[in-house]
């Protein structure tokens, strides 16, 4: 197998320079599909052109050539299977990952495709390419993703480690000013700096420009950048004014600090994590739904909602009516109560409605993609999520440490499940 796979390469990169027609032969046959030689070739030179321009020394060809075949088969196998669970990738979707892949280069689209093209890279079969790569992605996260149970016990151990604290622990951006004095300076050179800083705070205090201020009295390394140590966790701030910034709300100002290099002075200008609280809107809707179907035209369906209007208007509860008329399955038992949500939990459409609707009031009937509604609003309310929050950042960390794990679980055994079989065609032989 490996003297087999050594001559392939040899004669595969000997002729790598005549064209795809000549070379086109079945290198690997993979379940219902084949790998060609053109395929392995393009791969080839594409990599090596990537090694040459990140200065990597590439390894032997026998090896190189072994590992992109089996990349390729890999990517076959995953193909195969999207195929199989019609994973489509339309041309919208497309066109907006490459603008995201252009924009990463610090490029629009078409000065990225002049720069492929600089490269000597077709723009089409690198287009292609990526929608390979974005099918493969989701086949990965639909198969891998039903692997992986996350329970609360392994929450409530991650939030309760060293490691859960660091993660979800708050991040503060603080400014910073600095009137220097040595520690051993006369006294009135330090009762002059303490008068200065004093003055600084009061300015603060009344809504004077921490940015401008810092700039033009700072003694800070930072001073330039009008005092803005940028953002740090909390284990990351300074001993000297960590508890006093702890204290501050969001655009406070603590009274001057003294200390051997002089007086500080330091502001909360931002703070954001998932311990800062984290107020929602949330809305308490009932509905009525009601759908064109084939014995229901469209006009049909919204002369009914506006009889419902009408009687509802007239005295008739909407929860009764929800109960005898309304078609969404989840809502209507309950006489049409969909509990305390978020506006954006639901379709654009409906969530406009929502946010228009006034308290106690019943919506004009209205379309959106799932039909005709009617709706009351019978209350608003801000919720703390921060608890939440919290729980559902852990899950992505724990989700996304698990994932690659059970990705190369699984990867393994789709390629054992798998039928492949490696064709030396130049050498007349199988293996």
């Amino acid at each position: 197998m490996a003297r087999a796979m050594l001559v392939a390469c040899t004669l595969l990169m000997a002729n790598a320079a005549h064209s795809y027609t000549d070379l086109d032969y079945v290198v690997a046959v993979v379940d219902d599909d084949v790998v060609l030689a053109s395929e392995l070739i393009s791969r080839l030179e594409s990599v090596r052109k990537q090694m040459q321009a990140a200065n990597v020394t590439p390894p032997p060809n026998e090896v190189l050539f072994s590992q992109l075949l089996e990349r390729l088969i890999m990517e076959n196998i995953q193909l195969q299977m999207g195929e199989r669970a019609g994973v489509r990738i339309d041309d919208e979707s497309l066109t907006n990952a490459l603008e995201g892949i252009a924009a990463q280069n610090n490029m629009g689209l078409s000065e990225f495709t002049n720069a492929l093209a600089a490269d000597g890279i077709d723009y089409r079969e690198f287009r292609e390419d990526v929608r390979r790569e974005m099918i493969i992605a989701r086949v990965q996260r639909a198969r891998v993703n039903s692997r992986i149970y996350i329970s609360d016990e392994e929450i409530d151990a991650f939030l309760a480690s060293p490691l859960g604290r660091l993660t979800l622990s708050d991040e503060y951006r603080v400014g910073h000013i600095l009137i220097a004095v040595a520690d051993d300076a006369e006294p009135a050179a330090a009762a002059a700096a303490e008068a200065k800083a004093n003055d600084l705070y009061q300015q603060l205090k009344e809504g004077a420009d921490f940015r401008a201020l810092a700039i033009a009295n700072s003694a800070d390394s930072r001073a330039l950048e009008g005092g803005d140590l940028g953002w740090r966790k909390a284990g990351e701030l300074p001993t000297l004014f960590a508890d006093r910034v702890f204290e501050l709300e969001v655009g406070e100002t603590a009274p001057p600090i003294r200390s051997g290099s002089g007086f500080h002075i330091v502001q909360l200008m931002e703070k954001r994590g998932v311990g800062t609280a984290e107020m929602v809107e949330q809305f308490d809707v009932s509905h009525i739904l009601v759908k064109p179907s084939e014995i229901r035209t469209e006009q049909e369906t919204e002369m009914l909602i506006r009889d419902l209007h009408r009687r509802i208007l007239a005295g008739e509860r909407l929860d009764d009516l929800a109960r005898r008329y309304s078609e969404d399955p989840g809502s209507a038992l309950a006489g049409g109560e969909l509990g305390w949500s978020e506006p954006d939990k639901f379709v654009p459409e409906f969530a406009a409605v929502v946010r228009a609707t006034p308290v106690g009031e019943l919506s004009e009937p209205f379309r959106s993609s799932f039909g005709w509604h009617v709706l009351t609003v019978k209350g608003v309310r801000e919720q703390d999520m921060t608890v939440e929050a919290r729980r559902n950042l852990a899950v992505r960390v724990l989700h996304s440490r698990r994932f690659e794990e059970e990705l190369q679980e699984w990867l393994r055994e789709i390629r054992d499940e798998a039928f492949v079989e490696i064709r030396m065609q130049q050498q007349g032989e199988t293996s």
